[in-house]
């Protein structure tokens, strides 16, 4: 069988569905944002993730500072997901020999950034040499109160979904920079793409920001999530994953998804359309959670953060509520890098 058939998601569930831990120090181990351990008077969560150029990031048009600094955010926005801090990265790198020292003190300064500007500490990894190019495996350490870890597996019916921010941006960025990657190649080295007026979705393509303060503004207002996970693979995916995760379903309203200016703009530019680039975009980084009913009012006073939808019985399905009225089964056509190759 060819691995892009079950695709990152389906090959984890086959290589991982019968693991059962033999450490009773083990919470929650595969099938969540991070695992979680049992460290005493706390839990540590700790999540990984692995980015390699040519599937991951393009170097002719991403700085490596900003690499740097996106694959410490993509790791902390995990920890924050599962509702904890992120306290210690790891960073393992893979390099190739077209690339200096330089080069990497660059892509360094990134990370050192983020673990500073996030309050984290950069405590150790390992480096390689690699044949195919740039490969960056970041390993992030956190913590969060005993039983307090938030889990895909707790909505219920009736919990509202929101989600923070607004969605579809960093996809219609990458579009812009392939676009203008595309036609630099063709038009020599003279060429100057023109990002005026576009500097957000450019900025949420490279360099991302964790919801460190979605989380402190749930805390302020008394709200713990029934379950939460971070848009990386789209919002279509990681709806489907807590409906298949908590046994239920969900209806989401596509007028309710917010979206910003400049991703519509970009959207009617490409000719796309843009609530499934919303959908199925992916790399937001942005908070997918459900909370039970009655903090709707909470929810109402929280800026930064949409209602789209509600938690229904497993038997109804996953649907998308139209603006006609219509529902429409949604399906997972968020990012999958083991089925980009289809």
């Amino acid at each position: 069988m060819e691995i892009s058939k079950l695709g990152e998601f389906g090959l984890i569930d086959r290589l991982t569905s019968d693991l059962s831990p033999v450490n009773s120090s083990t919470v929650a181990g595969v099938g969540d944002d991070a695992a979680v351990i049992d460290s005493g008077d706390h839990e540590t969560l700790v999540t990984t993730d692995l980015l390699l150029e040519g599937v991951h990031f393009d170097i002719r048009y991403v700085p490596l500072k900003h690499l740097g600094y996106k694959s410490a955010i993509v790791n902390f926005s995990d920890i924050y997901a599962m509702g904890g801090t992120p306290k210690q990265f790891l960073v393992s790198l893979g390099v190739s020999s077209r690339f200096t020292v330089e080069h990497i003190e660059e892509l360094y300064s990134g990370i050192r950034l983020a673990c500073q500007i996030y309050g984290v500490d950069l405590v150790g990894g390992d480096t390689s040499a690699s044949v195919t190019g740039l490969i960056i495996s970041g390993t992030c350490i956190g913590e969060v109160e005993k039983g307090k870890a938030v889990k895909r597996s707790g909505a219920k019916p009736t919990d509202l979904i929101c989600v923070s921010g607004d969605l579809g941006a960093a996809y219609m960025g990458l579009q812009l920079l392939e676009r203008e990657n595309r036609v630099a190649a063709e038009s020599g080295a003279d060429f100057q793409p023109d990002f005026a007026g576009k500097e957000y979705i450019i900025e949420r393509q490279l360099k991302p920001e964790a919801r460190k303060d979605i989380i402190e503004l749930l805390k302020q207002h008394g709200v713990t999530p029934t379950a939460m996970m971070d848009v990386s693979d789209g919002l279509s995916s990681e709806l489907l994953h807590i409906c298949k995760t908590s046994k239920v379903g969900c209806r989401v309203y596509e007028d309710r998804i917010p979206i910003d200016f400049q991703t519509a703009m970009m959207a009617e530019e490409f000719n796309m359309n843009l609530v499934t680039a919303a959908l199925n975009g992916g790399e937001d980084y942005e908070l997918l959670f459900t909370v039970p009913l009655v903090e709707k009012e909470k929810i109402d006073a929280m800026p930064g953060v949409t209602m789209i939808g509600y938690v229904t019985e497993e038997s109804l399905g996953a649907m998308l509520v139209t603006r006609d009225g219509a529902d429409i089964p949604i399906v997972a056509q968020g990012w999958n890098s083991l089925a980009a190759n289809e």
